[in-house]
């Protein structure tokens, strides 16, 4: 495998991991405590990589319960406690994350996450599917002073690898990393399968694969398309 890039920074949730179904639980948990009707999975699938407070204002939404934003606001840390209770429950990495991580590993590509969930979240998962040291820097949102779509995000976790953050590739599945990579005017892959409301072919990435087992063949691509 042969490319032009120093590093690979990568998404978290709807990237490297389908972590919805412990989102979504933590969610009906919550609705149950109010005395609301459970959310479908495949309706807030694509609204769980944005963050807990937009994801249960839309499900309140949905059932026309009223709630003043204050109250909101003194709801996400419920949900959230629901959500470290059980996120290693049904949560699970993507079909070909964990091969395609260790080839890139073993090929001497510098890895990072770059994510806009906490630190003790990510940490934990990693920690649980035993995938922590394929990682040589993790920034998540609660690190950094400008999270994505802020350039600063990729800076950050460039400067940690020790790379130059112009050598840097972003890895992602949402607007939020096309933008943070146009931002830092690198190169951008987006997955297809992960939780955009917006198609990925739509979302101006320099390639979409279907497939994480692809991301080799990816950068290779980008590489030749840079030459």
């Amino acid at each position: 495998m042969t490319h032009d890039f120093d590093a690979v920074l990568l998404d978290f949730d709807g990237t490297l991991f389908d972590t919805a179904p412990d989102f979504v639980g933590a969610l009906n948990a919550l609705l149950a405590e109010l005395e609301l009707a459970p959310a479908r999975l495949e309706d807030f699938r694509r609204l769980s990589g944005s963050g807990a407070k937009f994801l249960l204002a839309r499900a309140l939404t949905a059932q026309d319960a009223k709630y003043a934003d204050s109250e909101l606001e003194a709801l996400v840390p419920r949900l959230l406690e629901h959500y470290y209770v059980r996120m290693t429950n049904e949560t699970v990495p993507y079909a070909g994350v964990v091969e395609t991580l260790e080839t890139l590993r073993s090929a001497g590509v510098p890895l990072g996450i770059c994510t806009n969930r906490g630190h003790k979240s990510t940490a934990t998962l990693l920690a649980h599917f035993g995938l922590d040291e394929l990682f040589d820097t993790v920034l998540c949102g609660d690190q950094v002073a400008a999270k994505k779509p802020h350039a600063d995000h990729l800076h950050e976790a460039a400067t940690a690898l020790g790379v130059a953050p112009s050598s840097v590739v972003m890895v992602g599945d949402t607007e939020t990393d096309v933008a943070a990579a146009r931002a830092a005017r690198v190169p951008v892959v987006a997955v297809s399968y992960g939780y955009s409301p917006t198609p990925a072919s739509a979302l101006g990435a320099d390639i979409v694969i279907d497939d994480f087992a692809g991301l080799p063949a990816a950068l290779v691509s980008l590489s030749t398309k840079s030459a």
